[in-house]
């Protein structure tokens, strides 16, 4: 499958997804996060494509994907993505503001529409849009 990941973060997850035989596309908006996970995957042998950059904009020039894992809350759906869904394609988020998010999962049909179910209450850090950190 290909995964794109938002929120690489140390890297670990998507490490698994590679484990797990995924195509993995990955963005992260702090710079250090991602230089250091960039250089450790390598190291560790991993080919993902990990990406600098805003996770609320995607990566258009790679989709559609299969599955779009957001690995921080969001307060909303970014149209982006949806866009950048496979039909049949289903994305995975911790939805919501604020200390506690749903866990929603939504997938296209074949048809284009969007189903969306929650799955228990969690916290993550905040998805942060139009926002990029040097450090």
């Amino acid at each position: 499958m290909k995964v794109l990941e938002i929120g690489t973060g140390s890297g670990f997850q998507t490490a698994v997804l590679c484990e797990l035989g995924a195509k993995v596309y990955s963005i992260e908006r702090q710079k250090l996060l991602h230089d250091n996970s960039k250089k450790l995957l390598e190291k560790m042998r991993y080919k993902a494509h990990l990406t600098y950059g805003d996770g609320y904009k995607g990566l258009p020039a790679f989709a559609p994907f299969d599955r779009i894992i957001i690995t921080c809350a969001i307060p909303k759906v970014p149209e982006a993505l949806l866009m950048q869904l496979k039909p049949g394609g289903i994305i995975v988020m911790p939805y919501g503001e604020g200390e506690i998010q749903q866990m929603m999962v939504i997938q296209e049909t074949e048809d284009g529409a969007f189903n969306s179910e929650f799955h228990g209450s969690f916290s993550f850090v905040p998805m942060l849009e139009n926002r990029t950190s040097a450090h």
